[in-house]
C-alpha cells in the first residue's frame, strides 16, 4: 500500500521566508491527507500513489486572495462555482470573499444569525478552492453579533465601506436605508464606523484566544467628496470614460478617508486595521503618514493587481470601472515604488464577476451608468510575477504578498507557505512563457476583461488545493473540493 498520496517532483520551491535574493530550491514535495509531509531533493517515488513531474517550474504557495466578491452580481451558488474555477486558473487556492446584507449579494437585510447560514449553504459544495468570508456590520444589531460570528462561524475579519455615506455601489444613491436595507432610523456614517470599531475591539477583549486574528478592513473613500466631484465632472462634460470616473472619485478622497479611519482606530483602541485596495500615491502616502502618527496601530496596506497593471488609458473599455477607480499611469508607477520598497503588505484581485449585460446595461458609453467591478483572479499571480520580475521584485516577496502575509493576518494558520505541516496548496508557474490575455480563455462567467490584449510573461500551469490537482494543462479538473475555513484558533 502506498504511503504517500501525492509526490510532486522536480519543482523550484519559492519560500516566503527565504533570504532575499536566494534562488528557489529544487525539491520534491510529498503530500498525505492534504498536508505537506516532506520536502527534500530526489524523494523516492516507489511508494507514491500518484507522481506529478513539475518540470522544473516555480512552485509558489497557493495564492490567498484576500479580496474577492462572490455573489455580488450573480446568484451566490452559481458564482461560487464559476469564479472559484477562475481562481484555480490563476493559482488561487484560498478565496476570502466579502459579504454584506443589503442590495446585491443575497438582496436581504436582517441579522447575520439568519443571513450568514444562507451564505454558507449557498457556497457549500460549489467551490473549487478553499474559502472564507469577511462580513460588514451594516447596522447596530450586526455590531452586537460580532462575538457570535467569531465563535460560532470562525469569522474574524470585518469591513466598513466608508463611501456608502451618501453613495451607492456605482454612484449616487437617493435612499441609503433602502439601498443598504437598514432600519430607517439608523445612519451608515462616521459615527457608525466608530461604533463598529468599538464593537470589534470589545470582541477582541472578550475573546482573547482570537484577538490576534480579529481585524477590520476599510474601503477608504469619502462620500461627500465623491458626491461633489461627480456633479462637477458631469456638469463640465470635458472628461469621458475611465478618466472621468477617476476624476469623480479623486485620490484625495482616498487620502482623507484613510486619515479619518486611522484616527478612529486610534480613538477606539482597535489595533488591527487593513486599508483596502489603495489606488493612488495620495492614498498610500496618507496610509504611511498615519502609520507614523499612530505606531501602536498595526496597519496593513493592500493593493490590487488591477491597479498595478492597468491605468485609465490602457484598460480595455468601460469594463475597467471599479471602486476605487483605475488611475493615471503616474499613480500606477507610484504603487510599484511602494511595492518594491516593502510598504505594501499584500496584493489581491478584488475579483467581482460582472457579466456584460449587468455591467453596461442599455447605454454602453456612459461610465456613470456602468456597474463597478470586474474579475481578475486569473491574472493575479502571473501578472505579479511577470511584471514584478521585470521591476526587480524578488520571488520570495511575491510569495509574501500573495500568500503568507494575508494568511497570517486573517488567521489561516495552515496556509501561506510550502513547508511540512502546512496544507498542500501549491501553484506551479512557468516564468518564461509569453501569452496574451483573452477573456474568452477565462473560466470566469464574465465575457470581457479590462486586461484584454495585455501581454503576460508568466503563466500558472497547475494548481493544487490540499493536494487535489484542480487545474492542469489549461483545464479545471474534477469536482469542487473547496472547504469553508473557520479562522482564528
Amino acid at each position: 500500500m502506498a504511503t504517500t498520496e501525492l509526490l510532486l517532483k522536480n519543482v523550484r520551491v519559492v519560500r516566503p521566508d527565504a533570504p532575499e535574493g536566494a534562488e528557489p530550491e529544487r525539491l520534491d514535495i510529498a503530500v498525505n491527507d492534504g498536508t505537506i509531509v516532506r520536502l527534500a531533493p530526489d524523494l523516492p517515488d516507489d511508494d507514491a500513489a500518484r507522481v506529478v513531474d513539475g518540470g522544473g517550474k516555480l512552485a509558489f504557495p497557493g495564492v490567498v486572495d484576500a479580496h474577492q466578491h462572490w455573489g455580488i452580481y450573480n446568484e451566490l451558488a452559481t458564482d461560487t462555482r464559476s469564479e472559484s474555477r477562475a481562481s484555480a486558473q490563476g493559482g488561487v487556492t484560498t478565496s476570502l470573499t466579502y459579504m454584506r446584507t443589503g442590495q446585491y449579494y443575497l438582496n436581504k437585510g436582517g441579522p447575520y444569525r439568519e443571513f450568514f447560514p444562507e451564505v454558507l449553504s449557498a457556497a457549500n459544495g460549489n467551490a473549487y478552492v478553499d474559502y472564507a468570508f469577511h462580513l460588514a456590520p451594516m447596522m447596530a444589531e450586526h455590531i452586537e453579533e460580532i462575538p457570535y460570528l467569531v465563535e460560532e462561524h470562525g469569522v474574524t475579519s470585518f469591513k466598513i465601506f466608508m463611501f456608502y455615506g451618501s453613495h451607492g455601489l456605482h454612484g449616487r444613491s437617493t435612499s441609503q436605508s433602502e439601498f443598504l436595507m437598514t432600519p430607517p432610523d439608523e445612519r451608515y456614517d462616521i459615527a457608525h464606523f466608530e461604533f463598529v470599531m468599538r464593537g470589534i475591539q470589545k470582541a477582541r477583549e472578550q475573546l482573547s484566544d482570537y484577538a490576534d486574528h480579529i481585524s477590520l478592513s476599510l474601503h477608504c473613500e469619502t462620500a461627500e467628496i465623491m458626491t461633489a466631484y461627480t456633479k462637477m465632472v458631469e456638469k463640465e462634460g470635458k472628461l469621458t470614460g475611465l478618466r472621468a470616473y477617476s476624476a469623480s472619485r479623486p485620490p484625495h478622497s482616498e487620502g482623507l478617508a484613510v486619515t479619518i479611519a486611522s484616527y478612529l482606530a486610534h480613538e477606539t483602541g482597535l489595533p488591527n486595521i487593513n486599508l483596502l485596495h489603495l489606488s493612488s500615491e495620495k492614498a498610500l502616502s496618507a496610509a504611511l503618514t498615519m502609520a507614523s502618527a499612530f505606531p501602536h496601530i498595526d496597519f496593513r496596506r493592500e493593493v490590487t493587481i488591477g491597479h498595478l497593471l492597468a491605468d485609465v488609458d490602457t484598460a480595455h473599455g468601460l469594463g475597467g470601472k471599479v471602486n476605487p477607480p483605475l488611475r493615471d499611469r503616474e499613480d500606477v508607477e507610484a504603487l510599484w515604488r511602494y511595492v518594491l520598497a516593502g510598504e505594501v503588505d499584500w496584493v489581491v484581485s478584488d475579483h467581482a464577476c460582472c457579466r456584460d449585460e449587468m455591467k453596461f446595461g442599455a447605454d454602453r458609453d456612459d461610465i456613470f451608468l456602468a456597474k463597478s467591478g470586474f474579475g481578475g483572479a486569473e491574472y493575479l499571480l502571473p501578472g505579479l510575477v511577470g511584471e514584478g520580475v521585470k521591476r526587480g521584485l524578488p520571488l520570495q516577496r511575491v510569495a509574501q504578498l500573495t500568500s503568507w502575509n494575508p494568511a497570517c493576518r486573517y488567521g489561516l494558520l495552515t496556509k501561506g507557505t510550502i513547508a511540512e505541516g502546512y496544507d498542500a496548496d501549491i501553484a506551479l508557474v512557468d516564468p518564461d512563457v509569453s501569452w496574451t490575455v483573452r477573456a474568452a480563455d477565462s473560466e470566469s462567467a464574465q465575457e470581457y476583461t479590462p486586461f484584454e490584449g495585455f501581454p503576460m510573461t508568466a503563466k500558472v500551469t497547475d494548481t493544487f488545493v490540499r493536494g487535489n490537482h484542480v487545474y492542469s494543462d489549461g483545464k479545471v479538473l474534477g469536482d469542487p473540493v473547496g472547504k469553508y475555513l473557520r479562522r482564528g484558533r
